[in-house]
């Protein structure tokens, strides 16, 4: 007696043939889009009908957020849940279709069998469950960061989210971070701690008040006592670069006081999930 081994495989190849040059973003939302109506269609679709609801309601979450030109990473998140809400419907599914071949067997056969399947299946439905736990955390965890980016007035640039630390962080001249630089640090590296795959680079300025080397020096330092503080809080090394711009990138004139305040600064750019940023050595 033969079972069906997997409801899905043609699903499957097919989400995957059709996205082999698609992002690996938009590759989640296809696949979702092909698994998804194959388990709806399922005659035996009705005994994971908790699951095929979930699968459906956040698959027309990722398709509206598509249309919209949304988030990527929102659209990836709901395109993974549809996946494995579908994953978990399908073993429900398998799992009933055993039972009903077992179910012509023999008494002894048909226990054991079923003992079998519903022990994979259980398996298989609570590594499901557990990714998706995964993908919520690492979403909640992602929103976290960029919401303290956002209540400490970072802006969006083409560099990433770029975030101005002013001079009132230092002494003048000095290299030092002041008692008043800590609270912000502080919301800093706990965000960090919650997306270790987050990378910032950390770059200081100076006016253009002496001598070019000395400016150079004090800003390569006043970038690293900002990194030093972070990592002493919990941000990993790998996550933080440094650099000294000196007097090379004023926002303002340094022919005022005013000017060169603003020019006097520590920026920290945040880059994407998995980007990379290089530093002077």
């Amino acid at each position: 007696m033969k079972y069906p081994q997997v409801v899905l495989t043609t699903a499957i190849v097919a989400a995957l043939s059709a996205c082999s040059s698609t992002p690996k973003r938009v590759e989640s939302l296809e696949n979702a889009r092909a698994i998804v109506p194959q388990v709806e269609s399922s005659p035996r679709a009705g005994v994971a009908a908790a699951n095929v609801s979930e699968a459906r309601k956040s698959l027309n979450t990722a398709n509206r957020l598509a249309d919209s030109g949304g988030n990527l990473g929102d659209i990836e998140f709901e395109s993974n849940i549809a996946t494995l809400n579908a994953q978990i419907a399908n073993e429900k599914i398998l799992t009933a279709q055993a039972n009903e071949e077992i179910q012509k067997g023999t008494a002894e056969r048909q226990a054991v069998l079923i003992q079998s399947r519903e022990a994979e299946a259980r398996m298989r439905t609570d590594e499901a469950e557990r990714r998706a736990a995964e993908a919520r955390e690492a979403s909640l965890r992602a929103q976290t960061l960029e919401q303290e980016l956002a209540d400490l007035k970072a802006k969006k640039t083409e560099r990433g989210l770029v975030l101005t630390l002013g001079d009132v962080l230092f002494d003048t001249g000095k290299a030092t971070l002041k008692p008043g630089a800590y609270p912000t640090i502080e919301r800093l590296a706990a965000a960090l701690k919650e997306v270790p795959t987050r990378k910032v680079m950390i770059e200081g300025h100076t006016d253009s008040v002496g001598a070019d080397e000395y400016n150079m020096q004090l800003s390569r330092s006043r970038a690293q006592s900002v990194q030093a503080a972070l990592l002493e809080r919990g941000a990993l090394s790998d996550q933080i670069t440094t650099i000294g711009k000196g007097e090379s990138t004023p926002i303002a004139s340094n022919d005022d006081s005013g000017g060169r305040q603003q020019n006097r600064r520590v920026e920290l750019i945040f880059q994407e999930d998995g980007a990379r940023v290089a530093a002077d050595e």
